[in-house]
């Protein structure tokens, strides 16, 4: 990781922790980051080529807590949006349903570089994930849970798909509000869940029970509601990992001021282009 990414680390640690803890510990944190970073590749890389659930449930993940929540999720029959966390290694998080036995679909931002895109879609599907482009991908997704499959979804980083402003580590953060969306339009279960680290090639995947979907006569104000509370379940699992998020992404880029002016340009383009 270069200079750039260390001080987004440091700074976003800073803002959090800041008034609890020294600026040694805070340099500390953001060191191991990196660390266990680095080593949750590594473990992916090196042990790709495993795809039969024994070895992988032996080798890799080798405690799994919690099943009997996505399993009595999963049984209701009408599909689970399986909220995942950029922790640990999380593209092993992503297949861990499928390699149980669940069949699971999930959409993703096409990687930089074609030819690595390839080999990580590869990788997934190889472990029994069906993977779309996100691009477009919301009436496939629809189908998909109402079908009863399980869907890998991300609500932790900052990105352009439609979102809200929720709760944080005590900050207003931008979030995705696909997850909220999907579910009322659906009824598909959300079930939280994550990966840790517990030694080098050795994880363990915690899965939460169901969570309760808000729904009131305002759909709007319950999308936003909904992804506070997933949101909340998001940090409970990193907190228990500070040092194995994502601390190097840029989650508090987007604000109201810069989503403002982003809409504005992007509502004058729109209309530029129709004319």
């Amino acid at each position: 990781m270069g200079k750039k990414a260390r001080q987004v680390a440091l700074d976003n640690l800073t803002n959090v922790f800041g008034k609890e803890k020294s600026k040694e510990e805070i340099e500390n944190i953001a060191q191991e980051v990196f660390t266990n970073t680095a080593g949750a590749f590594l473990d992916f890389f090196a042990q790709s080529y495993i795809k039969s659930k024994k070895r992988f449930f032996k080798k890799i993940v080798v405690s799994v807590d919690g099943e009997e929540h996505l399993k009595k999720a999963y049984e209701k029959g009408k599909g689970v949006i399986c909220l995942i966390p950029h922790l640990s290694s999380w593209e092993l998080s992503a297949v861990t349903p499928p390699m149980l036995g669940y069949k699971t679909i999930a959409a993703s931002k096409p990687i930089k570089g074609v030819l690595v895109n390839k080999t990580m879609v590869w990788f997934r599907e190889r472990r029994g994930m069906k993977n779309f482009s996100r691009v477009g991908s919301y009436d496939v997704l629809v189908q998909g849970l109402k079908e009863g499959n399980c869907l890998i979804l991300m609500i932790d980083q900052d990105t352009r798909v439609k979102g809200c402003f929720v709760d944080f580590f005590g900050r207003e953060t931008y979030t995705p509000l696909g997850a909220s969306r999907l579910a009322t339009d659906t009824g598909a279960a959300v079930v939280p869940m994550a990966m840790s680290r517990i030694s080098a090639g050795k994880y363990r995947f915690e899965i939460l029970p169901e969570m309760a979907v808000i729904q009131t006569d305002n759909p709007e104000n319950d999308l936003i509601a909904n992804t506070q509370e997933q949101t909340k379940a998001m940090e409970y699992f990193i907190r228990k990992k500070l040092t194995q998020w994502v601390w190097m992404h840029r989650r508090w880029k987007t604000t109201r001021e810069s989503l403002e002016k982003y809409l504005n340009l992007k509502s004058a383009f729109e209309h530029k282009s129709h004319k």
